[in-house]
């Protein structure tokens, strides 16, 4: 039952009970009555007006998200995606971005994994080898720095 349905109750209790209006008594429940029937109409107005509000604030989330999106892109290229927190960044060390071939997710890792050789990809399980090259101190390539090139 909402307010204005129990205030109309009410008012109809007192007309049933017959409560004389002329008296003290029936003037001033007749005036709580009226006080009573106000409020509950500006309650139910104050309710669907924020019902209202409520889906027009809805709308406009929706909007701005899609502007975002179209505005901003979905990704940031500047940033790394595998850390949470900019503070405790692993990108501050030396991290190279790799993309899975099996589900194309890209990877971030730095020198201790490319150390290992290895790394699962987190997405899909697959491991991933790493080989790479070092050159020679002397950059001759023949894989023997003390050589006499």
């Amino acid at each position: 039952m909402t307010l204005t349905e129990k205030v109309a109750y009410l008012k109809g209790l007192v007309e049933g009970i017959g409560v004389d209006e002329t008296t003290n008594q029936g003037k001033i429940m007749k005036a709580v009555l009226d006080v009573l029937d106000d409020m509950a109409f500006t309650v139910s107005d104050l309710e669907d007006s924020t019902s209202e509000l409520y889906e027009e604030l809805e709308a406009v989330d929706e909007d701005l998200s899609s502007l975002e999106d179209e505005f901003y892109g979905d990704d940031d290229d500047d940033e790394c995606d595998c850390c949470d927190d900019d503070d405790d960044c692993c990108c501050d060390e030396d991290v190279y971005e790799v993309k899975c071939p099996n589900c194309n997710e890209e990877i971030c890792i730095d020198s201790t994994v490319l150390d290992k050789g290895e790394i699962e990809c987190p997405n899909c399980g697959e491991t991933l080898t790493f080989e790479f090259d070092e050159e020679d101190e002397c950059g001759c390539g023949c894989g023997d720095c003390d050589c006499d090139c």
